[in-house]
């Protein structure tokens, strides 16, 4: 069920049965010379919708645009800074609370989030709490989750992709997205066939240590059937640690 697609009633009756919802979050950026700028947004987008469909969940909008300054010397992309993404996410989940949402899964594509959203969960229940004792929304849970270190998905990329998954623009979220949108298959020239690794600082730094965008990744091995492996094998682990955070104390 998606809230976007949702009327106002519809909701109110999902409130009956449930308060828990699953925000996607993702980013804007650059994912290499054969993958989309909407990788981590794409790829937790659509592992929602499958869950939402497999645990009767709610799926709000996804939120897009992330954490991804390291990324701006490539055309396209595009970041939020820190104190920005704490505010937005902050605002979506009292606007949802406020309408009885007390359970918050956010399903995140990009490692890039993870300090911030954790900075928001600590920023959320500072709000709540730092109110009048019984005024607060008691109750309030966020959880955040990276669809890409499910136990299925992670056996399933080093049984696929071997010493090539690398850790940007990697072939398991490139054919994620293949397979989300295959008349969006992109081809391109990987040299080298494996991309450098190593550190980086700044935007520029980025670009000049890996200039095609990758990190010790080969995404030319990238296939739709190793994207629906991946989705279901997402879809299967998400869904499960969904109902067991809405289960939990």
């Amino acid at each position: 069920m998606q809230l976007q697609l949702s009327t106002w009633a519809e909701v109110e009756a999902y409130l009956r049965r449930s308060t828990g919802v699953i925000i996607p979050i993702g980013s804007t950026e650059q994912h290499g010379p054969n993958g989309m700028i909407g990788t981590d947004a794409i790829c937790p987008e659509v592992i929602a919708r499958g869950v939402g469909e497999a645990a009767d969940a709610l799926v709000a909008p996804t939120v897009s645009i992330g954490m991804a300054q390291h990324h701006l010397a490539f055309p396209g992309s595009v970041t939020l800074r820190p104190s920005t993404l704490i505010a937005l996410l902050n605002d979506v989940v009292l606007s949802l609370a406020r309408h009885g949402f007390d359970r918050f899964y956010f399903l995140n594509g990009h490692g890039g989030n993870v300090a911030t959203v954790t900075a928001a969960f600590s920023e959320i229940y500072a709000q709540t709490s730092m109110v009048r004792e019984g005024a607060n929304h008691g109750g309030i849970r966020c959880k955040l989750s990276n669809w890409y270190m499910a136990p299925g998905v992670q056996q399933l990329s080093k049984e696929l992709f071997a010493g090539v998954e690398g850790s940007h623009a990697t072939p398991s979220e490139v054919s994620l997205t293949f397979f989300a949108y295959p008349d969006h298959v992109k081809q391109a020239e990987m040299s080298p066939r494996v991309a450098p690794t190593g550190t980086f600082y700044d935007a520029e730094d980025y670009r000049r240590r890996f200039p095609d965008g990758r990190i010790g990744s080969d995404p030319s091995l990238a296939t739709v059937e190793a994207g629906r492996r991946l989705y279901e094998a997402a879809v299967a682990d998400v869904a499960r640690d969904y109902r067991e955070f809405l289960a939990a104390a």
